[in-house]
């Protein structure tokens, strides 16, 4: 493992714990991995203004890979945006209005955009889009590509409204990314796919990337890195396809497994 030059994890159920806050080790580890010239990626579920302003302060020290995967920015920088074709997100949209408890959310690069502010889906909602628009019809937006449709489902994402989209597998990314959230995007979007145009930038192998995932959004960016690691709270699935396990995001999982991994030079040295 000396030779890691890319860390890349997911942020809730992974990086983050049940509260939604970093470890006090994340910012000196993410320090210390730059001065080894190993470089970090936040890769969510999350809008990408979200992402910024959790890590305001080194925003320049992260790339943010966004709406799992179909957006990649790095220090201003796009470098990746694969959008959801637009007649495809309409029929989609349409789908989410007739499932009941289910609130649809069109993405966009600019901002999210929602028909609904009834209060549960607004707590939810907030929590993890930084930027967005009331608006009376999703399917009235056209001037912002959509990087996924989201459903916010209050009734449970994977019995209550992935059966409904199950059918679209075949020709478009759909993910149960959480306990009420399913994700839909381009077919070849995903953390994988976002991963692999970062490896591609800076010529890092997957042998060179430790990764770190909970659910099934994180499947790709798992199978895209030698060094995969499941949380002890993953999805069975995950810790199916990761090859190595870590501890719960409630304990620190991720960064005691980097942390681990920075000491070994310094061990070795002899």
């Amino acid at each position: 493992m000396k030779d890691i030059k890319l860390v890349a994890t997911d942020m809730d159920g992974t990086l983050l714990n049940s509260k939604g806050e970093l470890s006090e080790a994340f910012y000196p580890v993410l320090e210390t991995l730059k001065t080894r010239g190993v470089h970090f990626a936040a890769a969510s579920g999350r809008q990408y203004f979200n992402l910024v302003k959790r890590f305001e302060a080194v925003k320049d020290d992260v790339i943010f890979v966004a709406e799992n995967g179909s957006y990649v920015v790095y220090q201003d920088q796009e470098w990746y945006l694969q959008a959801l074709e637009s007649n495809i997100a309409g029929e989609l949209i349409k789908i989410a209005r007739n499932i009941p408890n289910a609130y649809a959310i069109y993405c966009g690069k600019k901002k999210a955009y929602v028909e609904s502010t009834e209060p549960k889906f607004w707590e939810q909602f907030t929590k993890y889009f930084e930027r967005y628009e009331l608006v009376e019809d999703l399917l009235e937006v056209t001037d912002d590509p959509c990087l996924k449709v989201s459903i916010c489902d209050l009734g449970g994402s994977a019995a209550n409204s992935y059966p409904h989209f199950k059918a679209w597998e075949t020709s478009i990314q759909v993910k149960v990314s959480g306990g009420i959230w399913l994700d839909m995007s381009h077919r070849l979007a995903n953390k994988g796919q976002a991963l692999n145009v970062i490896q591609q930038r800076f010529g890092i192998s997957p042998e060179q990337t430790m990764a770190f995932g909970d659910y099934l959004n994180d499947l790709e960016m798992l199978q895209q890195s030698y060094y995969s690691y499941a949380m002890e709270n993953a999805h069975v699935e995950i810790k199916k396809t990761a090859r190595f396990r870590t501890k719960s995001n409630d304990e620190n999982g991720v960064m005691e497994i980097v942390q681990q991994w920075l000491k070994e030079p310094a061990e070795n040295k002899d």
